[in-house]
């Protein structure tokens, strides 16, 4: 049960009668809701959370906010809901040569590991602690659009994703969770460049920051103590403020 219990505590708060958990990831937790918490129950409602059609033209919209065509977008990938979105939205607006980056940590790379074997692969476990991308396997749709030549797959460690967590709150004062936290880790020390060697310092980039409800101060600053070893050789750049306040 990778869940945290602040989420628990967060869902209940906003409602919800009853939390169940059950299983070490999400895609056991979604058998067993569909084949026995649901099961006869007449008046009950499947929400999937990214392998449905409404969820991807949701996060299609988001291509429609951009006034310009970007150079390049960069979006962490779970089960592939957003990051199909993405794809269809550039479709949708005929920019389907804008490169997408799509991130995942070490321990929750299912489309990573699937579009190196050239077919869907299942994880055997999620030991990320970027636990909102802890989908064993991609959605089929996510699978078939990380195909496209537009797409830029890449891992990062689970210290990467942290120490992007801890550098955006100090830079731009936003607290996001480890799976946010990736792609701002991408565009710190030369990371964007050499997955996107094309960009200059004139491109347009987008970065998704997607998720900031599992974090805490608490966390971040035990992600800073844990992972600050990550920044120690990096070389230090005077205008960056969390590149001066690394630990």
């Amino acid at each position: 049960m990778s869940t945290k219990p602040l989420m628990i505590a967060k869902i209940r708060t906003a409602g919800a009668a009853e939390v169940v958990q059950h299983g070490e990831s999400w895609r056991e937790a979604d058998s067993f809701l569909r084949d026995v918490v649901m099961d006869g129950r007449r008046n009950s409602v499947y929400v999937p959370p990214f392998d449905h059609e409404d969820v991807w033209s949701g996060n299609a919209t988001i291509i429609d906010e951009l006034v310009e065509k970007p150079d390049a977008i960069i979006c962490s990938v779970g089960g592939g809901g957003l990051f199909s979105g993405i794809q269809l939205g550039l479709e949708r607006r005929q920019w389907k040569d804008v490169k997408v980056l799509a991130l995942e940590t070490v321990g929750a790379e299912s489309l990573n590991k699937s579009l190196r074997a050239g077919q869907l692969e299942t994880l055997k476990e999620v030991t990320s602690i970027a636990t909102s991308l802890g989908a064993k396997r991609v959605a089929p749709k996510a699978f078939e659009l990380g195909q496209r030549p537009n797409v830029t797959s890449a891992v990062l460690s689970d210290a990467e994703a942290a120490i992007g967590c801890w550098r955006l709150a100090d830079d731009e004062r936003m607290l996001v969770e480890p799976a946010c936290g990736i792609n701002a880790a991408v565009c710190y020390d030369g990371r964007l460049k050499k997955l996107l060697p094309s960009l200059t310092q004139d491109s347009k980039v987008v970065v998704i920051l997607c998720g900031g409800s599992n974090i805490t101060l608490e966390t971040l600053m035990d992600y800073r103590r844990t992972y600050g070893c990550v920044e120690k050789n990096i070389p230090q750049v005077q205008d960056i403020a969390s590149t001066i306040a690394a630990p």
